[in-house]
């Protein structure tokens, strides 16, 4: 199907409605890797229902919907149901472990209050431990269940592109989350883009995109954008995976795609090197990947030895090395920003890293610092790389990527000083480092998160690499940060390290492993190595380390594992609850 019989509707309503027509749907797997299913014209159904019980409950158009719920059918009716009353729902991630809960319950009341719900829609569980963060945040309406919303008649809403569509949460990787706003035309301008990428790669294809894979989060831009609301645009059939299953049994993912002979499936940089490390081969009996067309990789940093490890471990199951796709996007601008070109094998160049950490200049070598080609910008959007005043730098300079196009963000809801920090004439600052060679975008780290010692700009990706290889590192779980310490000419190196579980006696040799390592790779001695227990550093609700809240734990000698879920903590959060429920009854009018 070529790219000019793609229609997008104006609002995300309209386009479920026109999906509603045809013979696709989602899928929903189970723990017992069973499928359920709901067409499209089904969850149009449900959807009009829910829409029409939450304007009966008192909510208007523009209001905000807060929704709390796991992967499955009622996130859906949740999340459609809020768009065709005109609502604006907010995806926020649900409660997964209950041993952190105290710090989940307080950052989700922050998020509440930073998007001004009106209610809170969630399922029976997560609403028992969302008692406290209700209460810290009062959303008018309170936290309700879709079985408890009144009964009510839809009436239909015409809204605009121009409506705010989405309040979607920045990762948090950097600072805290911050509530981007999104219009249905930023959305559906994003999700026009990536469509018309493929198809124009596949023109032959037809039905490339009918079957999709996924077990990224809904909350999360990557699954909500990329996945859902792409499948319902084409229409094509989606599968989708809990998040939960995936991370505890990697291979159910690869063997989903191959019984869906799936097509398209993205996942982060560090799903492929878990496949790559985890899944064995008895997991895989039967499989075959010669389907997956898109394997796109992106939300994280895409390192090339994790590329050629996932090709070399799955070629042999059909998997084709052009499948692999890197990917670069962010929230701030609804989701994708660049795609390599689809049908092309990715690219890796090697640069001099002496020139890239001390002249900000990319020089290709024969050795040096390896980075992965993450493509050229979408249909629409505007590239450029900027110097620290602004200007244009020219091609192979290092500085910050700036993104102009209809997908980029309105702005931060409710924080007109942190949406004129990154936005200028349309202009959006993402905050990372990269440049252009050969026309196409390469990353090199964050810029609030480079480690500068001696005036050399270090990326804390390298230095987390080299330690990762340390034996006994937990991989993916390591954060460079740079510390001024007191009497000290400047900053300096710490790696904070989670070593695995069993290596506890084995600490001091894995810190002077992973300094030496450390050193090798990039030059730079590590002033200290703190090796941690398992589950330490900070993460964002999508897995990604918080280098900055694990620098400020650091600096206030915080850095301490998770408290474990005891039964006395699990019924205090319950006695939180039930409390704040009967308050609310209480001073709920006759």
């Amino acid at each position: 199907m070529p790219a000019e019989g793609l229609r997008i509707e104006q609002t995300l309503g309209s386009q479920l409605q026109r999906a509603a027509g045809s013979a696709n749907g989602v899928r929903f797997v189970d723990g017992a890797e069973r499928l359920g299913r709901l067409s499209y014209e089904a969850l149009f159904e449900q959807a009009r229902d829910v829409a029409g019980a939450l304007r009966a409950l008192g909510l208007a158009p523009g209001d905000r919907v807060a929704l709390v719920y796991p992967t499955g059918p009622e996130f859906l009716r949740a999340f459609f149901g809020a768009s065709l009353a005109g609502l604006v729902p907010a995806p926020l991630y649900p409660p997964f472990r209950l041993g952190l809960i105290e710090e989940y319950q307080q950052r989700t009341a922050v998020m509440l209050r930073a998007c001004r719900a009106r209610a809170v829609l969630a399922d029976r569980r997560a609403r028992r431990l969302l008692g406290p963060c209700v209460e810290l945040a009062r959303p008018q309406l309170g936290c309700l269940t879709l079985e408890e919303l009144p009964v009510g008649t839809y009436e239909d809403h015409r809204g605009s592109a121009n409506d705010l569509a989405l309040i979607q949460f920045s990762s948090g990787s950097v600072s805290a989350p911050k509530p981007v706003a999104l219009t249905h035309a930023q959305l559906q301008a994003n999700v026009g883009a990536i469509l018309k990428v493929i198809l124009e790669s596949y023109p032959e294809g037809a039905d490339l995109t009918h079957a999709g894979v996924s077990w990224l989060p809904l909350y999360h831009d990557m699954g909500l954008v990329g996945c859902l609301l792409t499948a319902v645009a084409r229409p094509a059939e989606l599968t989708l995976i809990p998040p939960e299953l995936f991370v505890a049994r990697p291979a159910l993912w690869l063997r989903v795609l191959s019984r869906e002979r799936a097509t398209v499936s993205p996942a982060p940089n560090f799903a492929y090197a878990l496949c790559a490390e985890r899944v064995r081969d008895d997991e895989l009996v039967g499989v075959d990947l010669s389907s997956w067309r898109l394997a796109l990789n992106g939300a994280e940093p895409v390192t090339p030895a994790v590329l050629e490890r996932f090709v070399a471990r799955f070629a042999r199951y059909g998997l084709r090395e052009e499948a692999l796709t890197p990917v670069y996007g962010l929230a701030e601008a609804a989701l994708a920003v660049t795609f390599f070109p689809p049908r092309e094998r990715f690219v890796v160049t090697t640069f001099d890293r002496e020139q890239l950490t001390r002249e900000a200049r990319a020089e290709v070598c024969a050795q040096g610092q390896a980075l992965v080609s993450l493509g050229r910008a979408l249909p629409g959007i505007e590239l450029r790389i900027a110097g620290r005043d602004g200007r244009e730098l020219a091609s192979g300079s290092v500085g910050r990527v700036l993104v102009r196009g209809p997908s980029v963000m309105s702005g931060y809801d409710g924080l007109p000083e942190a949406t004129r920090a990154v936005l200028c004439d349309g202009w959006l600052d993402t905050g990372d480092l990269g440049f252009l060679h050969d026309g196409s975008l390469y990353l090199v780290g964050r810029a609030k998160e480079l480690v500068i010692v001696r005036g050399r700009n270090y990326a804390p990706q390298d230095i987390e690499h080299a330690a990762e290889a340390a034996a006994g590192v937990r991989r993916g779980c390591v954060a460079a940060i740079g510390v001024v310490r007191e009497g000290s000419d400047g900053e300096q190196l710490v790696v904070l390290a989670e070593r695995r579980s069993g290596e506890a006696a084995a600490s001091e040799r894995i810190a002077d492993e992973i300094s030496r390592r450390v050193t090798v790779a990039t030059g730079l001695v590590p002033a200290e190595v703190l090796v941690l227990d398992p589950g330490t550093l900070p993460r964002t609700s999508s897995g990604k380390l918080r280098r900055s809240e694990a620098r400020q734990r650091y600096l206030e000698q915080r850095l301490t594992p998770p408290q474990r879920a005891t039964v006395l903590r699990v019924a205090s959060a319950l006695a939180h609850s039930h409390a704040a429920l009967r308050r609310s009854r209480r001073q709920a009018p006759d």
